[in-house]
């Protein structure tokens, strides 16, 4: 099996949890496409619920899939939100942005009842950090901040971290659907990521991480052997 088809085997265990009526917030990402995929074809066979997007690339393959979105008002209330990770440890804390929506994926994440992660089994670590590490930042004199991003890594015993802008494909600095640039961060292995989070989250001009600690519910992980489910 693929790690392709086990994304879909996740994506399609977690839309089975989605029903008649409900808000869901919709991931970003190669494994959130295969459940708004699935729920489109379930939208077409009858079954009536609303979404929301966490980037303009979801919103538009939601609509060519026929599934109603609205925009939140204070009364909002999200029922489900599913995603994807590009990594879990065992205690449910993910690295996520490799997409570049992580500010509007954690603003729905945080506001949700339920967050359900979908993943392949590959995206299981001991410890987060192998995969480079999004930060979201501003990008008024973004030399700046980067410079105090790095005085915090080395104040978390990050040692020879690698920090930079990301490109779009093409040329050109990678722009969030906010207009803001993001850092990637190569730590290798992060000791402390609830330390990591709020120490980065303090600076001026850092707008969002890509760490995503106590916010996952359940994470659903797909392999050739079947799925396994961490958490409530």
């Amino acid at each position: 099996m693929s790690a392709d088809e086990q994304k879909k085997k996740a994506a399609r265990a977690a839309a089975d949890m989605v029903r008649a009526g409900m808000v869901v917030g919709l991931g970003t990402g190669s494994t959130a496409t295969h459940l708004i995929k699935i729920l489109g074809d379930e939208v077409r066979n009858g079954l009536t619920i609303r979404a929301i997007p966490t980037s303009e690339e979801t919103r538009k393959l939601a609509i060519a899939e026929g599934i109603e979105l609205i925009e939140p008002d204070e009364q909002t209330i999200i029922d489900i939100a599913i995603d994807g990770t590009d990594e879990v440890d065992g205690r449910l804390n993910l690295i996520k942005g490799g997409g570049g929506a992580l500010l509007r994926e954690k603003i729905i994440a945080g506001s949700a009842l339920k967050m359900v992660i979908i993943a392949d089994a590959s995206k299981k670590v001991a410890q987060l950090g192998a995969f480079p590490l999004p930060v979201e930042v501003d990008r008024f004199c973004w030399p700046l901040t980067v410079s105090r991003i790095r005085e915090v890594c080395e104040e978390q015993n990050l040692k020879n971290i690698d920090i930079a802008l990301r490109q779009q494909e093409g040329g050109g600095v990678f722009r969030s659907d906010g207009g803001n640039y993001i850092a990637d961060l190569c730590c290798g292995r992060i000791g402390d990521a609830i330390a990591l989070h709020k120490g980065l989250i303090d600076i001026p001009g850092v707008i969002e991480t890509g760490l995503f600690i106590d916010i996952a519910d359940q994470v659903i992980l797909a392999s050739a052997d079947g799925l396994e489910i961490l958490g409530e």
